[in-house]
């Protein structure tokens, strides 16, 4: 008889319609930057309903475990703040392949080569500076100069994604050093939970210099903050917000003309409109940016970097406390 209910519930789901016009979206994007992508897409795909849960990386992702292990995925589309979290759904099989998609543009390590889920924009970490600093930094290493002493603040891994990224890339990159952070750690730089903290001190002048996402320095700049904002000559790492299509979605038609929607130069220029570097080449920027092509990206194994991530969370607490 249990064998039977099982059974019947198996069908059940197996047969469950495919919800034509409805798409579910999980998202970390703020508030209003989501509302205005739901209604770009709504607009130029006018047969679609988008219906949003909406909150940080971390509380999406909770959200998420809870229905997987409830068996009761809601979601079609992710859109979310990194890669890690997409990597790590990837590999517990969570993700649709989406191999049709359209990467006309788009530079190898903004997108999942298994074409599982894709970046919507380059979201640089560089280098801040108040207008008051000793120097003008233009490389990372500048951080480590005697000058910059006590003058340094970086958000942490422990709350930050980008962060992690960073940390991880860094750690790999010869230009830079796997002991960069335990030298800056060593010159008196001070930690601080997210890039917000870190655009504050700075731009108040409480401290000269500071690691940071490019679009809150860029945009603090344009509106008259004394701060100005460098792409290091080694590179820069990025967040891309990548979306993604759950494998579990009952209506992939839609969910892949979402995903089709963001990558496409109208969802690209969208992007740039709320403020974002666009991940399509040939795209033009914000007022202020750079484009995406002549900005050089560090090599990023995403993988490896979620793999030693533990690792390298404990030795970053270790060095600027938690």
């Amino acid at each position: 008889m249990r064998s039977l209910l099982m059974l019947m519930a198996v069908s059940l789901l197996a047969a469950a319609p495919a919800r034509a016009g409805e798409l579910t979206l999980y998202t970390s994007q703020p508030n209003k930057i989501a509302a205005e992508t739901v209604a770009a897409f709504e607009k130029a795909d006018p047969g679609v309903h988008v219906s949003v849960f909406r909150s940080g990386t971390t509380q999406v992702m909770n959200k998420l475990g809870a229905e997987f292990m409830a068996g009761r995925p809601k979601a079609d589309v992710l859109l979310i703040a990194d890669a890690m979290s997409m990597q790590a759904l990837k590999q517990q099989g969570r993700l649709l392949p989406d191999p049709g998609q359209d990467v006309t543009g788009f530079a190898p390590g903004t997108y999942d080569p298994g074409r599982t889920y894709f970046g919507t924009k380059l979201i640089t970490t560089g280098i801040v500076y108040n207008k008051a600093a000793p120097f003008v930094p233009h490389s990372w290493k500048d951080l480590l100069r005697a000058k910059a002493r006590g003058q340094v603040v970086l958000p942490s891994p422990l709350y930050s994604g980008a962060a992690m990224i960073t940390m991880g890339a860094f750690t790999e990159n010869p230009a830079i050093g796997a002991d960069y952070f335990k030298k800056l750690a060593a010159e008196r730089a001070i930690s601080v939970a997210g890039n917000g903290g870190v655009l504050n001190q700075v731009q108040s002048g409480s401290r000269a210099f500071g690691i940071v996402v490019d679009f809150m320095a860029l945009n603090a700049k344009a509106k008259g903050a004394p701060v100005g904002f460098v792409f290091p000559r080694e590179g820069v790492t990025a967040v891309t917000e990548p979306v993604a299509i759950l494998k579990t979605t009952r209506n992939a038609k839609d969910a892949r003309a979402f995903v089709a929607f963001l990558l496409s130069p109208a969802g690209q220029r969208l992007a740039a409109r709320q403020g974002f570097i666009p991940a399509r080449q040939g795209i033009a920027p914000p007022p202020g940016f750079p484009s995406a092509g002549p900005i050089h990206l560090m090599t990023m194994d995403i993988g490896r970097i979620l793999k030693d991530s533990t690792r390298l969370k404990q030795q970053f607490s270790d060095l600027f406390g938690g």
